[in-house]
């Protein structure tokens, strides 16, 4: 089973770009973030025809979050990250897709920091690990799929000090991402390559992507059930490379069946 997740900076804007990574890479489970359409300016039909069925909470300009299902209809199980009713960003959901929980999640940015948003950053990451903690607790496999908004550590972004202010790096995001590894989830592509340093989103300003001036911001973690199960995870960041292109690539992991 291939589970991938995208943050695909505009489902509209992009779509052709999607469609093409669909038709290549062949993945059973997407979760898409930022798709920065309202729930009926979502691409349907054009996701139905690519042989995906598809659960979605948009959002118009900002946010959107799917999950995409290949050769199925994903079973919706929650569309917001519990804790704060007067939250109503689109920024969470839930679905069971072949025996498998699957979250797509998109963090808050956090800047400018400090600030009330990154404030809202901080206390959506409290919100997230207290419900991720549940999940766990429940022994079901879970994935936890989505550009969570936080350079895990200093090799996981390019040597600069361009980014020192940055909500993203900052000690209490990194603290907030080390919460979820400390309860139990396993960061999939850092299991995969404990010694690289990898990228997974490149701003569109000053040239950093063809300096490979990248960030590791999308991250893929598994509850206990299916750590013994990954056989395999990357980036495709070719993707990046091409048209039109978002600033990140879509990241996936492989599980055995």
């Amino acid at each position: 089973m291939k589970i991938a997740t995208f943050n695909i900076n505009g489902v509209n804007k992009r779509l052709d770009n999607l469609l093409a990574w669909l038709a290549t890479a062949e993945p059973d489970v997407v979760c898409l973030q930022e798709l920065k359409a309202t729930d009926g300016q979502f691409p349907k039909q054009a996701i139905e025809a690519a042989g995906y069925g598809a659960v979605w909470r948009g959002q118009a300009t900002w946010n959107g979050v799917a999950i995409l299902a290949s050769d199925s209809e994903p079973v919706l199980t929650r569309t917001d990250l519990p804790g704060d009713p007067s939250d109503t960003q689109s920024r969470y959901i839930e679905a069971a897709v072949n025996g498998i929980l699957i979250a797509s999640l998109y963090a808050p940015n956090g800047n400018p920091q400090p600030g009330p948003k990154f404030d809202f950053k901080l206390a959506w990451h409290r919100r997230l690990a207290s419900h991720a903690a549940d999940l766990f607790e429940t022994g079901l496999p879970v994935v936890l799929a989505g550009d969570y908004n936080v350079v895990p550590e200093p090799r996981d972004i390019y040597p600069t000090r361009s980014y020192d202010d940055n909500a993203l790096v900052q000690p209490e995001s990194r603290a907030a991402f080390r919460q979820l590894l400390d309860q139990g989830w396993l960061d999939a592509l850092r299991k995969t390559y404990p010694d690289e340093q990898l990228f997974t989103f490149w701003d569109y300003r000053r040239n950093r992507w063809q300096r490979d001036a990248g960030l590791r911001l999308d991250h893929i973690l598994l509850s206990r059930k299916l750590r013994r199960r990954l056989t395999g995870a990357g980036i495709d960041r070719d993707v990046r490379g091409r048209e039109n292109a978002s600033d990140h690539a879509p990241v996936w992991i492989t599980l055995r069946d």
